[in-house]
Parts: C-alpha cells; sequence; structure tokens
C-alpha cells in the first residue's frame, strides 16, 4: 500500500519539471551553431537555423514581411536572453503579412529558417551586412508581466505602517520612522 503513493508522487513531480522548462514545439529540432557574427562573414547559405532577439522593424511588402532583428543568444527554451550582449542584427523574411503593431520595436521572437544571401544596407552612413534569414517559424513570445516599485516600508499586503509592537514600550520612536 505504501508503495503506490510514493510512485504517484515522484511521477506528479516529474511531469510538474517536464512543463516547466521546455522549447515550444514549433521551434523544437537541430540546427547549425552558426552565429550571426560568422552568418554576415562567411557564406553559409542553405544552412537551417535558429535565431532570436528583438524587433527592431517590421516592414510588410507584397508577398512577405522582413523583421529587422538585435540578435541575443538563445536560452534553454529558445527564448532570446536581452541584455547587452547582442550578436549583431540580422534580417528575416516570412511569407505573407504580420501587422507592425504587434511584431513591434522591442518585442522579443525566435526564427527558424535557412541561411539566404546575406544583405547590405545602412545603419546610418554606414554599410552593414545583413545575414537574411528565410523564415519557416516565426515565434512571438509573449510579453513579459509589469512589475510596479513596491513603495518604501511595504513589505506585504497585510502591512500595517501604524503597527508598532513596541508602542509605547521602551523603544518607543517617533512618527516618521526616517
Amino acid at each position: 500500500m505504501s508503495f503506490l503513493p510514493k510512485n504517484w508522487l515522484v511521477i506528479g513531480i516529474l511531469l510538474i519539471l517536464a512543463g516547466c522548462a521546455t522549447t515550444p514545439a514549433p521551434l523544437q529540432g537541430n540546427f547549425a551553431s552558426i552565429t550571426q557574427q560568422q552568418a554576415q562573414q562567411e557564406n553559409h547559405q542553405g544552412q537551417r537555423v535558429r535565431w532570436g532577439g528583438e524587433v527592431i522593424k517590421t516592414t510588410p511588402g507584397k508577398t512577405e514581411t522582413c523583421f529587422e532583428i538585435l540578435g541575443h543568444r538563445l536560452g534553454d527554451t529558445g527564448r532570446p536572453q536581452t541584455g547587452d550582449d547582442n550578436q549583431g542584427r540580422f534580417i528575416g523574411c516570412a511569407k505573407g503579412f504580420y501587422e507592425p503593431d504587434v511584431y513591434a520595436k522591442g518585442r522579443e521572437v525566435t526564427v527558424v529558417g535557412t541561411l539566404g544571401t546575406p544583405v547590405t544596407q545602412k545603419i546610418g552612413e554606414f554599410d552593414y551586412r545583413y545575414p537574411r534569414v528565410l523564415i519557416e517559424q516565426l515565434y512571438l513570445w509573449p510579453k513579459p508581466p509589469k512589475t510596479y516599485p513596491v513603495p518604501p516600508g511595504y513589505y506585504s499586503p497585510f502591512y500595517d505602517p501604524f503597527y508598532d509592537p513596541f508602542w509605547p514600550g521602551p523603544f518607543y520612536r517617533r512618527w516618521p520612522y526616517y
């Protein structure tokens, strides 16, 4: 009898852990380990890659939508690890129309596709050679939840700023505390 609950507990814990950090189905597979810098300098045309980053600009065309993306390293789940460490820019083009207000500047995306011919465009006065990805799968990551700063002295929803366990005891303090 004691054998059954232990196994169910272990199975339950394993199922919970398996669902915590998995790569979304469209982003799974085997990909070439080519970085954006390598693709910018060398010809890797036809290689299948999974890259991600922050959208800089979305440009819809007649038959496809192109995204200029600031590349970042991908985490274990395939989500871009945003921060100051970037991999360079790349352009990803997907067939069809994608709403520029949804795929707006700063949104995190991960793309799966094959490398095409690099494209040279200007960034300011600089000629920049963009690696170009022909997108097969485009994954838009959900926005992180908004967080708000907590006012000083507020520690929980049950905190009472007027409660003092030492009032009027030997550790009398004058209002305000700070």
